[in-house]
C-alpha cells in the first residue's frame, strides 16, 4: 500500500497505519450521492481548478477553458451508458493532468491564510454566560465557511483536513 513504511523494524507494528486510517475514516464524512449531471458538473468545475494551476496568463486560460468547454458540450445529451464511460474518462483524464502543487485559495487548507484568525468561541468571549441576542449562532468551519450540512461541509464533530490534497473532507 501507498502508506505502508517501505522497511518494517521487527518489533514495530504493522497497524499502526490502519489504525491511522480507521481514526480518518471515523472522522471523513460521508460523501453526498449525486445525480449523473451533477458529476458532470463537479467533474467540468475540477477540471477548470486544474486549468487554472497549469495556465498563469489569463488570455490563455480563457481559450483553453473554451475548449474544454466545447469538449463537454460535444457530449452533451448521450446516451447512458456513453455518460457513465465518459465520466469514467474524464475522470481518469482529470487525475493524470492534476498538478503537483495545485493553486489553493488562500482561506483553504494549504493556504496562507487558513486559520489565521478564527473566532473564539462564544463562551470565552462572554464568561459570564450572558450572550447577546445578535451574536452570531452559526458553526464555522475551518476554512472559514458557514457549516451547512446541505453541502456536505459541516464540521460539527470532527473535520479531517488533508494538507497533501488541500482540502476538507
Amino acid at each position: 500500500s501507498l502508506f505502508e513504511p517501505k522497511f518494517h523494524h521487527r518489533s514495530s507494528s504493522p497497524t499502526m497505519n490502519s489504525a491511522f486510517r480507521a481514526a480518518a475514516d471515523q472522522i471523513r464524512q460521508k460523501p453526498v450521492k449525486l445525480t449523473q449531471n451533477q458529476e458532470v458538473a463537479r467533474l467540468y468545475r475540477k477540471s477548470l481548478k486544474v486549468l487554472s494551476s497549469w495556465v498563469i496568463d489569463r488570455n490563455i486560460f480563457l481559450d483553453q477553458a473554451t475548449d474544454l468547454r466545447s469538449r463537454f458540450d460535444a457530449e452533451r445529451g448521450c446516451a447512458n451508458a456513453k455518460a457513465v464511460r465518459l465520466l469514467r474518462e474524464g475522470k481518469a483524464e482529470l487525475f493524470e493532468f492534476t498538478h503537483p502543487d495545485p493553486y489553493c485559495v488562500p482561506y483553504m487548507p494549504g493556504g496562507s491564510l487558513f486559520m489565521r484568525n478564527p473566532p473564539p468561541p462564544l463562551e470565552i468571549c462572554f464568561p459570564d454566560g450572558d450572550i447577546p441576542d445578535d451574536a452570531p449562532t452559526h458553526t464555522m468551519n475551518p476554512d472559514m465557511t458557514i457549516c451547512t450540512p446541505e453541502t456536505g461541509k459541516s464540521a460539527v464533530g470532527g473535520v479531517l483536513i488533508d494538507f497533501g490534497k488541500k482540502n476538507m473532507e
